[in-house]
């Protein structure tokens, strides 16, 4: 078992994280958010996914608060929506965003992207390409979680993540921030691993974003997982839920 060992490394990055704070308030923790969890229209089994996926300490390292407006960038099947929704609260809004590719490559995510839009009032879809996300207004924060590495995907035009990259710096307000979670590769390897094993690169992410005018503000351990070896598909049955994931908070300069 190494979610303790785990829980110890992402307390001390969250401690760090609260020097970094510029917004004039002291970080949240992660009980700040025990309510959206608790929320009894969340899917049984998206809650027991909550111990390996621990969306509190993430969204306290995120910075998430009530009143914010933030952007869930290539939503899936809304877990991570849901959760935002009651920690912006009503004051605050949460545009779910589902790539155009993916629901024309699975229609299903259409669908849900519908009923969680339908759930919540303070949720809105977002639909269109995946380098071009139409945000309507400037928000506060952004986060996406095992979705960046898609962006370089074969199937998707070789600039698609440069061009997402542009547009998610201009979708912040000044002083926003973005935060990705992504299954890590080996290092030095770029996007080389994208379609095979699914994984990219930290480094590739990191020039990706400050090419686009970012500043890496902040790093947390969260979802170390040492003991893989960052050359297997993500969706081996051997590794699956145990990958090895870098977890980087962006921010927008003001």
């Amino acid at each position: 078992m190494r979610l303790p060992i785990l829980s110890i490394l992402a307390a001390a990055t969250f401690l760090s994280a609260s020097a970094c704070m510029t917004m004039g308030q002291s970080a949240p923790s992660s009980a700040d958010y025990a309510a959206a969890l608790a929320d009894p229209a969340r899917p049984a089994a998206e809650r027991e996914r909550d111990v390996a996926r621990m969306p509190a300490e993430l969204l306290a390292f995120a910075g998430i608060r009530p009143g914010m407006a933030v952007g869930d960038y290539i939503m899936g099947g809304g877990y991570l929506t849901r959760i935002l929704s009651g920690a912006v609260g009503p004051t605050g809004h949460v545009y779910a965003f589902q790539p155009a590719e993916f629901i024309a490559f699975r229609a299903q995510y259409g669908e849900e992207q519908r009923q969680v839009d339908a759930a919540y009032a303070n949720v809105d879809a977002a639909t269109g390409p995946a380098a071009a996300p139409p945000f309507p207004v400037p928000l506060d924060a952004i986060i996406t979680v095992q979705n960046f590495h898609d962006l370089y995907l074969s199937a998707f035009p070789t600039d698609t993540g440069a061009r997402a990259s542009r547009a998610l710096f201009a979708a912040l307000k000044p002083g926003g921030v973005l935060v990705v979670v992504d299954h890590s590769a080996a290092a030095g390897s770029g996007t080389r691993d994208v379609d095979r094993l699914h994984r990219i690169d930290r480094a590739a992410v990191v020039s990706a974003l400050t090419g686009a005018g970012f500043v890496l503000d902040a790093e947390s351990n969260l979802y170390a997982r040492p003991a893989d070896t960052r050359n297997v598909n993500v969706f081996d049955p051997a590794i699956r839920g145990h990958t090895d994931q870098f977890t980087l908070r962006f921010r927008k300069p003001t």
